[in-house]
């Protein structure tokens, strides 16, 4: 809930989704909220009710005062509150903080900022306050004939990446999936899928023209619940970067399965990789997209770069 009047400097607003995790959120809720009581940490909540009503949260929160703020759901969740952020005008996106307690199926930005996903560690971070200035991208694409912009703090996918991602979430919105429901439907959908053909650009400079199979664009290394299919992304270099899977047989994906976890996939002749502050995709049929692995629309893409433009809380940092 939230209250009315003043908002202390130090009080967090927590975003809740209770469909995080397949209806994890509506079952851990409450042990959460105790843990965030227990260790003292002040706070108000609101819980999301649909489908991009975390934007909708998290502009009203700041309107109303709040600057700092706690995701308690998964990636999509994260990317409709970083959205939130960037779409509100009440102040400076450099005057937020934003954090995650992680109850989704994938938490693959925990990942990479080691935020844990085990209760405790995750609220004594708030507490600490330990904070990381990343990158954030947005890309333009299209729907309904119309342009939409979207920000992403972590790994975009489309071709054969937002076809999965969209087979994912439509499982999950039927209450079913877990950890590896992405893997499966990597397997699953391989002989559903057509190879098309794209044509990209980086930075103003033509990079590549024929068919692909999957492309990646990324300010961090994880998504699909732990693969690292942009293994070389810094999250503060103020460069995005892309892995390109060409157009290849089938099988292979099976084949270096274990390279898509431990970043190896980028040594491989059928992959490409790119990086830059601008990326141009275009094609003749239809690409979509998926960004933090929420589906969206398809091609043409315009991608840009944000450089340090979000304050997070997060775990020890690796050297990247």
């Amino acid at each position: 809930m939230m209250e009315q009047g003043i908002i202390p400097d130090g009080r967090w607003m927590i975003i809740v989704n209770p469909n995080a995790g397949v209806q994890k959120g509506t079952k851990e809720w409450p042990k959460i909220h105790r843990i965030i009581e227990k260790e003292g940490v002040d706070h108000d909540f609101l819980l999301t009710e649909h489908k991009d009503h975390a934007i909708h949260l998290t502009r009203k929160s700041i309107e109303k005062g709040y600057r700092k703020i706690v995701v308690v759901g998964g990636d999509g969740t994260l990317n409709e509150v970083l959205n939130g952020i960037f779409l509100q005008q009440t102040c400076p996106v450099q005057d937020i903080i934003m954090g995650m307690i992680p109850i989704g199926t994938g938490n693959d930005w925990c990942r990479m900022f080691n935020v844990p996903f085990e209760y405790e560690g995750a609220v004594k971070l708030l507490k600490q306050q330990n904070t990381f200035v990343q990158d954030v991208g947005k890309v333009s694409y299209q729907k309904k004939d119309q342009t939409y912009d979207r920000y992403f703090m972590n790994v975009t996918g489309m071709g054969y990446d937002a076809l999965v991602a969209k087979k994912t979430n439509l499982f999950k919105e039927k209450g079913y999936g877990g950890p590896l429901t992405y893997l499966w439907f990597v397997f699953a959908s391989l002989f559903q899928y057509k190879f098309l053909d794209a044509v990209i650009e980086v930075d103003g400079n033509p990079e590549f023209k024929g068919e692909i199979f999957s492309m990646n664009v990324g300010i961090c290394k994880y998504n699909g619940g732990g693969m690292m299919q942009v293994p070389n992304a810094i999250p503060d270099d103020g460069l995005l970067d892309m892995t390109l899977i060409v157009k290849a047989p089938k099988w292979l994906v099976i084949r270096h399965t274990s390279k898509l976890y431990n970043g190896t996939l980028i040594n491989l002749d059928i992959v490409k990789t790119f990086r830059g502050k601008t990326i141009r995709i275009r094609s003749t049929r239809k690409i979509y997209l998926e960004a933090d692995g929420e589906s969206l629309g398809h091609t043409p893409f315009t991608y840009e770069i944000l450089p340090k433009a979000l304050r997070v809380v997060t775990g020890e940092l690796a050297n990247w």
